[in-house]
């Protein structure tokens, strides 16, 4: 099926099942442990044997020696896994560095070597006994350092590494009221709770792996490039896992050296990454040094706008996008955006839920607040002022749907926006110093073409194959709400199966266009399907009704079980979108509000309340929506306040590689938090007249804390996280 004019009235109109608050699913397998993650499944071929990877000591440099006699002849071991006895592999296409280092090292705790044995003890006890020699050369490991030596980017992410609009030096320096400030984001980690994990076997030329991966047709592509294979001879399944957030976008070195490990010793073999390897062997988000300029005229009009960043990866990497938020978010005739990468010798960045828009919006809406200061404006009333209803850098392109103001003006209504104290450091509760914020929110919502396999069953239920993953964001439900509004059937006639190569290629999981796009796939897979019921009934598929398990035409009511009796009916499809993304901007808007306290004497932030409005076309389901923004919020709550991955800057690693200042200190520090969403649909996006939402809910929440600490104590920090001894130097003085 093309999508390539705006969606008209359709059967998921009638909003019988989609778009109801809906309970997962897959949640009671979950919380039962019945639903097998990567490395629990036990349907193999044989008991598996246990991996145990060993990463490099060194962030750069060469290995000179490895001696693994000793991890060899250890009790238990079948094989100790080298670059110099296993075969040669290639780099992925969605891979920077080598998977399995040797002789060369490419950062620190690159893989460089992995021992099999019969149980888990007794790899990891073999692994400590490898003598690894190395030749170690000076690296690269602070981006203020290396600043200087960055280089514009050509393209990233299809787009290009720097736009110019109109003459924006000259109407910087011509506009009376001006800004000019750097903010500074640091290294972020996903931090996903279920750590990257396989287990391969092959049979034969055939290889097989359970495996932790958003997206099941790269990951088999990359998999099959990496070990120089077929990709007809890799089998992938994925049908669970415990969070993503972006780190398994790709495959990682847990599922070729699974791969290596399991030809080896001719028999399946289970690895799971040890966390500090999740945080220096995988992918994490690169830190940035971001330049913000804003020109305004006096009534706060805004002429001239410009934003650099400034990024480091490996050599081939990507930058951090942090500019391609403020290409689009407010109006200006005179604009400028760069990125800039430099050369860092640290393990490898890539994408990290709401890629650029995340840490961008970090800086771009403290700015935008520090300008209505400047302008002694309301921070509301400022980013309303400046609202466009059309792509700013090219004013053809309107925006499909764009309804930031009423996001703002909700928000404000239903927060109570109008108590906020514009001077900062005044309103005072006890020991505690209290602040209001605000931040507008962007993310993109973009499509691909995703298929779906629908099957009608001679029971009279319906079943659904596609490779689309569930990253704990809901997949199972919202695709099982699809086929049954599509099919007419209630969701607990409908059997969801996800995750799986065999099954047809779907958009996958990631950059906010999974959910649409593979319920858009499921969509045309379900018209195909009542077209072939149709025929079989000899009606007009145009004119049929699918509703309480029958399907009615004119005077005639049939069951779906009676048109299946006689064998099951199936069909196949897939959703192409065609130009209507390149005619209008597909993009979600938000609101966030927040309350902070702030503790006159320590400079301790706890966070009272949060508020999100949210613009993106209809929900499918409002229950798990609701679910992915505050999990959103809670995410850029961590980053505003305490995220950072620390790095040596000797040795070229990231110190504090464990979940201690992720998630657990943040949820306990948020009494309270509210998502509403604006009702609406989208008709240019998809036949679902729906968008993504999960990522638009880390998008400007954590600039919604700063601005917040601001106004609560009147310090301004431009550099996050906003740890108290930032804060406390500039608090008010305590009267003795």
């Amino acid at each position: 099926m093309k999508f390539d004019k705006p969606a008209t009235t359709n059967p998921i109109d009638q909003m019988k099942v989609v778009g109801k608050a809906t309970n997962r699913i897959d949640g009671p397998l979950k919380v039962t442990g019945t639903a097998p993650y990567a490395y629990e499944h036990q349907d193999i071929p044989a008991n598996a044997a246990y991996g145990y990877i060993l990463g490099s000591a060194i962030a750069k440099g060469k290995i000179s020696s490895i001696d693994i006699l000793a991890a060899k002849t250890s009790p238990g071991v079948k094989a100790v896994i080298t670059a110099e006895n296993s075969q040669e592999i290639a780099v992925g296409d969605m891979n920077t560095a080598k998977l399995l280092a040797g002789p060369d090292v490419q950062h620190y705790h690159q893989a460089v070597a992995m021992v099999v044995a019969d149980t888990f003890e007794q790899a990891r006890a073999a692994a400590s006994l490898i003598d690894v020699k190395y030749s170690e050369t000076d690296g690269a490991f602070d981006l203020s350092k290396v600043k200087g030596q960055a280089e514009t980017v050509d393209k990233a992410n299809g787009q290009p590494g720097k736009t110019s609009v109109g003459n924006f030096d000259q109407a910087f320096t011509d506009s009376p009221i001006q800004l000019d400030e750097t903010y500074t984001t640091p290294d972020q980690s996903h931090s996903m709770m279920e750590p990257h994990a396989t287990i391969a076997w092959w049979e034969g030329e055939k290889l097989s792996l359970w495996t932790s991966n958003q997206m099941v047709e790269w990951g088999k592509n990359d998999v099959a490039k990496t070990l120089k294979i077929s990709p007809d001879n890799v089998h992938l399944k994925s049908p669970y896992i415990g969070g993503g957030f972006g780190g398994k976008l790709f495959v990682r070195s847990d599922a070729i050296l699974a791969a290596l490990g399991a030809k080896a010793v001719n028999r399946p073999v289970k690895v799971a990454l040890q966390r500090p390897l999740i945080f220096n062997n995988t992918t994490h988000r690169p830190a940035t040094i971001q330049r913000i300029r804003i020109g305004t005229q006096e009534d706060g009009k805004i002429t001239a706008i410009a934003h650099e960043s400034w990024s480091g990866n490996l050599k081939g990497g990507s930058p951090e996008t942090a500019v391609f938020q403020t290409r689009l978010l407010y109006a200006g005739e005179n604009r400028m955006t760069e990125l800039r990468q430099a050369v860092l010798n640290l393990p490898e960045g890539n994408a990290m839920r709401a890629p650029g828009e995340a840490v961008g919006l970090l800086a771009l809406e403290i700015a935008v607040d520090e300008m209505a200061e400047k302008l002694k404006m309301d921070p509301v009333q400022f980013r309303i002022k400046n609202d466009t209803q059309v792509n700013p850098e090219d004013p053809s392109i309107p925006f499909s749907q764009r309804r930031l103001i009423e996001c703002l003006e909700t928000g404000a209504k239903r927060f109570g926006w109008n108590k906020r104290n514009p001077n900062p450091g005044q309103v005072r509760e006890g020991r505690w110093l209290k602040g209001l914020g605000v931040a507008a929110a962007i993310r993109g919502a973009p499509v691909q073409k995703s298929a779906a396999l629908v099957r009608l069953e001679t029971n009279g239920t319906i079943t659904v194959e596609t490779d689309m993953t569930d990253i704990g964001t809901g997949s199972y439900t919202i695709i099982g709400q699809t086929a049954a509004e599509m099919m007419g059937v209630p969701l607990d006639k409908v059997t969801v199966k996800l995750g799986d190569s065999n099954y047809p290629v779907s958009s996958g999981s990631g950059g906010q266009w999974g959910a649409n796009s593979s319920t858009a796939g499921v969509y045309a897979a379900c018209v195909k399907l009542r077209e072939a019921i149709s025929k079989k009934l000899e009606i007009d598929p145009e004119t049929a009704i699918f509703t309480d398990g029958n399907v009615q035409s004119d005077d005639k009511t049939t069951s779906l079980t009676d048109i299946a009796a006689d064998g099951a009916i199936e069909a196949e499809d897939a959703i192409e979108f065609g130009d209507l993304d390149k005619k209008y901007s597909l993009q979600t808007f938000g609101a966030h509000f927040v309350e902070v306290a702030v503790d006159a004497y320590t400079g301790e932030t706890r966070i009272q309340r949060m508020l999100a409005i949210c613009d993106a076309g209809r929900i499918l389901n409002p229950k798990s929506a609701r679910s992915q923004v505050i999990g959103g919020m809670t995410m850029s709550a961590g980053a505003a306040l305490m995220e950072e991955m620390v790095v040596d800057k000797r040795y070229g690693y990231f110190v504090n590689h464990d979940l201690a200042e992720y998630h657990v200190p943040v949820h306990a520090d948020i009494p309270h938090q509210d998502v509403v969403f604006l009702e609406g649909e989208d008709k240019y996006s998809s036949p679902m007249k729906a968008k993504g939402v999960g990522e638009l809910g880390i998008c400007g929440v954590g600039a919604a804390v700063a601005n917040a600490i601001y106004n609560a104590t009147g310090v301004r920090v431009r550099d996050y996280p906003l740890t108290l001894d930032k804060l406390i130097k500039g608090l008010p003085a305590i009267a003795a």
